[in-house]
């Protein structure tokens, strides 16, 4: 079942954030340092470790590691883009003016991003 993927997920994120705020005790800061990459890390093992002894898991447990695997990247983008903004608040008026002229920069490259990757997608149909 999916929810056993999202299980297996959620125990290798619960001992990765155990072990990354030990770290981040011993190192003397107050945080989590490390602990989603070692959860990653974990899973990574665990399920070498079963394909290793042939016990994959099911096509339903993997659809669930699947799913919070999708939803993994947006997560940690939001949570870096909300310390951003803390940092920015912070820093002031440079961190904002920093900010917004990236902001705005990217923005206007977007069609020309576009444009450029339309004509690549034309030559390749074109060649088949």
């Amino acid at each position: 079942m999916e929810i056993y993927g999202l299980g297996i997920v959620a125990l290798c994120m619960y001992v990765g954030s155990f072990i990354g705020k030990s770290i981040g005790a011993l190192l003397g800061f107050n945080g989590n340092v490390g602990g989603v990459g070692i959860a990653m890390l974990f899973l990574v093992l665990l399920t070498n470790y079963y394909e290793k002894q042939d016990k994959a898991f099911s096509e339903k447990t993997q659809r669930g590691i699947i799913l919070l695997s999708s939803l993994y990247i947006p997560i940690v983008v939001a949570m870096a883009a909300r310390q951003n903004v803390v940092a920015a608040f912070e820093g002031g008026v440079v961190a904002f003016a920093a900010g917004g002229i990236a902001t705005i920069g990217s923005m206007f490259l977007v069609p020309l991003i576009a444009k450029l990757g339309s004509n690549e997608d034309l030559a390749d149909k074109e060649n088949l």
